[in-house]
């Protein structure tokens, strides 16, 4: 099946008046925050830690949304992907109308914030992401739906019988909808392996240490389907990218924490 987008997907806008703009990739965000809220004042690792719907408020808007995942986010796309433009103008991190946020940057960010709350209300900061880990899918689905909205990060050129074109591609070339593909890996099919994970285990820290393995290992292997930032291309071999390289890190700290936990429990 081939497909070929309509201008629609170009950075699309719900609400428009003037400059004033409402754009779907923002509300995805909106959205994920909400249902990430919503599953977590339920979640049976909140109830077990005592976390009140206040506090639960805060975590994900506060720490988790704004401090984490876009702070971290902006500052980690311009470390891992922007050092050049940041270099010759520090300023450009706060351009934030141009785009540009990292997963990678904002998982770091999170753990950070979220060892901040976990202090402050002196709380077990593992079991405390063990709870984020599985709620994280959720997020993860919504913004990748985002991705392929605006028409961006899309996949590589393919020969075969599947495939779109987006009107973002100055090439209008017959491409992998990685961004799908990672909706549903980083989505649909993650929270299903942490959830089967959460029922299998109760030590503390197994899920999130999981959650940085399973998602390092899916990342890794949908990124061979997407296009490189253009800016960077492949950055080891010819074949690696920046995400894939950001994952190995990752996938280690993953088996590093399970060991800890497992050996802890």
């Amino acid at each position: 099946m081939i497909v070929e987008l309509s201008d629609f997907f170009n950075n699309p806008s719900l609400v428009s008046i003037g400059p004033l703009k409402i754009q779907y990739y923002a509300i995805t965000w909106l959205l994920s925050a909400v249902f990430i809220y919503l599953y977590l004042r339920s979640n049976e690792i909140i109830i077990e830690l005592g976390i009140n719907d206040e506090k639960v408020n805060d975590l994900v808007f506060l720490y988790g949304l704004f401090i984490g995942a876009m702070c971290g986010g902006r500052v980690g796309y311009m470390l891992f992907y922007g050092s050049d433009q940041l270099l010759s103008n520090p300023l450009s991190l706060f351009y934030v109308w141009q785009g540009g946020l990292s997963f990678h940057g904002g998982l770091i960010g999170v753990v950070i914030s979220f060892f901040i709350f976990a202090k402050k209300n002196n709380l077990d900061f593992f079991r405390l992401m063990d709870s984020v880990a599985l709620s994280m899918p959720i997020g993860l689905g919504l913004v990748r739906i985002g991705n392929f909205l605006n028409g961006e990060l899309y996949g590589k050129e393919t020969n075969g019988d599947w495939g779109f074109i987006f009107p973002t591609d100055p090439y209008g070339l017959l491409r992998h909808p990685s961004q799908l593909y990672e909706s549903l890996g980083e989505g649909i099919i993650l929270f299903g392996l942490l959830m089967f994970v959460n029922r299998i285990s109760k030590s503390h820290g197994v899920i999130c240490s999981f959650f940085l393995i399973f998602y390092g290992l899916i990342r890794f292997v949908i990124e061979f389907f997407r296009q490189p930032d253009a800016h960077i291309g492949y950055v080891a071999y010819n074949f690696l990218s920046m995400g894939q390289i950001l994952c190995i890190p990752m996938i280690l700290i993953g088996f590093i924490i399970l060991f800890y936990s497992r050996k802890k429990a």
